[in-house]
C-alpha cells in the first residue's frame, strides 16, 4: 500500500474544523440578517412617530377642550392647557433605514396675552426632561448627551414683537400670521421668524406652528449615535391651546 492510499490521521479533525467554520460563518450572516431585518421592521412597522402637527391637529385639540361659553372678546391673559403639545421632528437613519424620530410633552408652562386682534406675549417654557418619544433609548439620548437637560433643563419661545393676525377666527376659520421672537435651546437663544395658524373655537384659543433648528446654531451636537444617524437639523413643532388665566 502507498502513503497515498493510507488515509491522514488528521483528516477527521480537518473536515470538523471545516464544518465549524462553515456554520460559524453561516450564523454570522444570518445574525447580520436579522439585525437589518429587525432595523428594517422596526423603522417600518414599529416605529409609531406620529404625523407632522398641522391644521387638522389644531382643530382637534381645540374641539376635545371645548368651552361651552363663547366670550364676547379674547383681549386679556391665558395659559396653556393639556391639549398642547411641544417637541422635536428629526429625520433619522437607522443602518441604511428611513425613520422619523419625534418626541414631545403636553406639559407646557406660559402665556398669551391678546389685545384686540393682536398676540402682545407669547412666552412658552417646557421641561427638557418631559419630552418623550416611542424609545426609551432615544430619550436617554435627547436628555443627556444632546440636550443635557441636568444642565439646560428648559426650552423656551418668546416673541420679540407683537403678532398681528387681522382679526379674531371664528368658527372653523383659521388664521395665519407670522411670528418673530427668540427661541432657547440647550441655552442658546437665536431670533427664529415662522408663520403661525391660530383658531377659536368655544372659549379655546389655538396656536400652530413649527420653527426650523439647524443644531449647530444651539451648540447641538449632531445627534448620530451607533448605526442611528440624522440630519444637521430638525423641527420644533407646537400646537398651543390656551384657556383663561
Amino acid at each position: 500500500m502507498t502513503d497515498t492510499d493510507q488515509a491522514s490521521p488528521d483528516a477527521p479533525s480537518q473536515t470538523s474544523a471545516k464544518r465549524w467554520i462553515k456554520w460559524a460563518v453561516l450564523g454570522i450572516v444570518a445574525a447580520v440578517v436579522l439585525f437589518f431585518a429587525g432595523i428594517f421592521i422596526y423603522a417600518n412597522f414599529i416605529n409609531d412617530s406620529p404625523d407632522a402637527l398641522d391644521e387638522s391637529d389644531l382643530s382637534s385639540a381645540l374641539v376635545a377642550t371645548t368651552d361651552p361659553t363663547t366670550p364676547d372678546n379674547f383681549d386679556g391673559d391665558w395659559v396653556p392647557t393639556t391639549a398642547s403639545e411641544f417637541g422635536y421632528r428629526v429625520d433619522e437613519v437607522l443602518a441604511g433605514v428611513n425613520a422619523t424620530a419625534v418626541g414631545r410633552s403636553n406639559e407646557i408652562d406660559g402665556l398669551l396675552t391678546i389685545d384686540g386682534t393682536s398676540a402682545t406675549v407669547v412666552d412658552i417654557t417646557v421641561q427638557i426632561e418631559n419630552i418623550t418619544s416611542d424609545e426609551s433609548r432615544r430619550d436617554g439620548q435627547f436628555t443627556g448627551r444632546i440636550m443635557n437637560a441636568a444642565e439646560f433643563p428648559t426650552a423656551e419661545f418668546r416673541i420679540t414683537e407683537p403678532i398681528d393676525f387681522g382679526q379674531i377666527p371664528v368658527g372653523d376659520e383659521q388664521i395665519t400670521a407670522t411670528a418673530v421672537g427668540e427661541l432657547t435651546l440647550r441655552g442658546v437663544t437665536n431670533p427664529v421668524t415662522f408663520d403661525v395658524t391660530a383658531q377659536t373655537t368655544q372659549g379655546r384659543i389655538g396656536v400652530l406652528g413649527s420653527i426650523p433648528v439647524v443644531f449647530e446654531d444651539y451648540g447641538i451636537e449632531n445627534p448620530s449615535f451607533g448605526v442611528v444617524s440624522t440630519e444637521d437639523n430638525g423641527l420644533v413643532e407646537f400646537v398651543l391651546v390656551v384657556e383663561r388665566a
